[in-house]
C-alpha cells in the first residue's frame, strides 16, 4: 500500500532527501578521485563546445541576444536535470547515482587544489617560467611579467574566488534544487567564463551571463566567507581576524561576490590581497583586503589547505541540508 499522499511507484520525500544527500556526498568523493576538467569529453567541456556553437548562431552586440543565448543554454541544462530526476523518481538508488554523477561533473575542487599545488611547487623550486605558463589555468591575468610574489598573490586570490565558484556554489544549488540546480549552476558559471567579459565583443552580449552569475553566486560567496573564517585555525589563522576582514573588506571588491571570498581568505591566512592586475593590456587596480604582507610562495599551500577545509565543510552541510529539508517536507 502506498504511503498517504505518495503515488504508487514514486519515491517519497524522505527517500528523495536521502538520495540527494548521498549523491552529493558520493559526487564529492568522485571528484577527489577522478577530477579532470580539461579532458575533452568531460561534461563541462562538452557543454562549453555546445555553447560555443550556439553563440555562433545567436551572437550579436545586444543584450537581448545575450539574454536569448543564456536562456537557451541554461534552460537546456536545467531541462536535462529535470528529465534525469523524473526518470529516476521511482528508484532511490538510481536517483543517488544520477546526483553523484552530476555532482562529480560540476565540481572543480580537486582540480583547483592540484593547480595550486603545481604553482606552489614550481615557485618553490624557482621555476617562474613554468608558473607563468600555468597561471592561465587559474585566472585570466597576463602572467608574462609577473614576479614570483605576484604569481603567489594571483594564485591565492584565484583559489579563494574559485573555492566558491567551483565547489561551494554548486553544492548549495545541488542541496536546494537537486540535479537541475547542479547543472543549471554550472551552465551559468561556464557561460560567465566564456562571454561574461568586459571586452568590445562581449560588453553587451555577455551582460546577461555575467549578471546571472552574480545572482547565482551571491549566497554561496557569503557562505564561503563564513566557512573560511570558521576553519581559519586549521591553517594557523584566527577565525576572529578572518571574520573581521570579511566584514571590513568584503564589499570593497568590484565583484559583488569575489571580495567576500578573498577578504575572508586574506584574514584567515594573515596576508594582504589586491593590487594592480593586468588582463592582457586592460589594467585594474583592485582594493587591498586584509592586513600584513602580500602572500609569499609558502602561503599558496596554506590557501590550498584552507580551500580543502572549506570544501569538506560545505559538502557536509550541503548533504545535511538536503536530507533535513526533505525530512521536514515529509512531516
Amino acid at each position: 500500500m502506498a504511503a498517504r499522499g505518495i503515488p504508487v511507484g514514486t519515491v517519497g520525500t524522505g527517500a528523495v532527501g536521502r538520495a540527494r544527500a548521498l549523491g552529493l556526498a558520493a559526487g564529492v568523493v568522485l571528484d577527489a578521485i577522478f577530477a579532470d576538467p580539461r579532458n575533452p569529453v568531460h561534461p563541462v567541456a562538452l557543454f562549453g563546445r555546445a555553447a560555443g556553437l550556439v553563440e555562433r548562431r545567436l551572437y550579436g552586440r545586444s543584450r537581448a541576444r545575450g539574454v536569448a543565448y543564456v536562456a537557451a543554454c541554461v534552460g537546456s541544462a536545467a531541462a536535462l536535470g529535470v528529465v534525469a530526476e523524473r526518470l529516476t523518481r521511482r528508484s532511490p538508488a538510481a536517483r543517488t547515482a544520477v546526483t553523484a554523477a552530476a555532482t562529480w561533473a560540476v565540481l572543480g575542487g580537486t582540480s583547483l587544489g592540484r593547480e595550486g599545488a603545481y604553482m606552489s611547487a614550481a615557485l618553490e623550486r624557482g621555476d617562474v617560467t613554468a608558473a607563468r605558463a600555468r597561471l592561465p589555468h587559474l585566472c585570466g591575468r597576463d602572467p608574462s611579467a609577473l614576479s614570483s610574489g605576484e604569481l603567489a598573490r594571483a594564485t591565492v586570490e584565484s583559489i579563494a574566488e574559485n573555492t566558491s565558484d567551483a565547489v561551494v556554489a554548486p553544492l548549495v544549488w545541488g542541496a536546494v534544487a537537486g540535479v537541475p540546480g547542479l547543472l543549471a549552476y554550472r551552465a551559468v558559471n561556464t557561460l560567465d567564463a566564456m562571454v561574461g567579459h568586459r571586452s568590445a565583443r562581449y560588453e553587451r552580449f555577455g551582460w546577461a551571463a555575467a549578471r546571472l552569475d552574480d545572482v547565482a553566486n551571491f549566497v554561496p560567496a557569503r557562505i564561503t566567507g563564513v566557512l573560511a573564517s570558521l576553519v581559519a585555525p586549521l591553517v594557523g589563522g584566527s577565525s576572529r581576524q578572518a571574520a573581521a576582514m570579511l566584514r571590513r573588506d568584503g564589499h570593497r571588491h568590484p565583484s559583488p561576490n569575489s571580495g567576500r571570498c578573498e577578504a575572508a581568505f586574506a584574514g584567515a591566512l594573515g596576508v594582504r590581497l589586491g593590487g594592480r592586475n593586468d588582463y592582457g593590456g586592460r589594467i585594474e587596480h583592485r582594493p587591498e583586503m586584509g592586513e600584513g604582507d602580500p602572500p609569499a610562495v609558502t602561503d599558496i599551500s596554506r590557501s590550498v589547505r584552507l580551500a580543502r577545509a572549506v570544501n569538506l565543510t560545505a559538502a557536509t552541510l550541503a548533504a545535511a541540508t538536503a536530507w533535513a529539508v526533505h525530512r521536514r517536507r515529509r512531516r
